[in-house]
């Protein structure tokens, strides 16, 4: 497992950014966040940034998470990426997953996502 893991949360919602930075943090002591508020800055971060993983919100304005990876894809075929959502319907997770993204998480009431994701990251990066 690497000692540090740089992780790009990917979110408009700022307030949403802040807590899942501290959340994951916290979660995890391997874990670094820097945030970014789009998908152009998200891409800017990866190009720019030794990125480790992404971390995307599945709806976002102008770019939505879908499209972002296939942006980060197209960059760098093997950079982890999950997308974070909260309404999403079943057939469009499988599709996401199909599409090779990495996980999908779910977002919720609660903390224990948080826990999820941090340990899905650690898992997926440390491989």
């Amino acid at each position: 497992m690497r000692d540090s893991i740089r992780v790009l949360v990917v979110d408009e919602d700022e307030d949403v950014l802040e807590l899942t930075q501290t959340f994951l943090e916290r979660a995890s002591d391997t874990l670094s966040v820097e945030t970014a508020t789009s998908g152009r800055e998200a891409l800017d971060h990866v190009a720019t940034d030794d990125v480790d993983c992404v971390v995307s919100d599945y709806r976002m304005p102008g770019m939505d998470g879908m499209e972002l990876f296939e942006a980060v894809r197209d960059r760098d075929p093997s950079l982890p990426f999950l997308l974070f959502s909260a309404a999403v319907e079943a057939d469009t997770v499988a599709a996401v997953e199909e599409a090779g993204v990495t996980a999908f998480v779910k977002k919720g009431t609660g903390t224990d996502h948080y826990d999820e994701m941090a340990a899905l990251i650690e898992d997926t990066v440390g491989e």
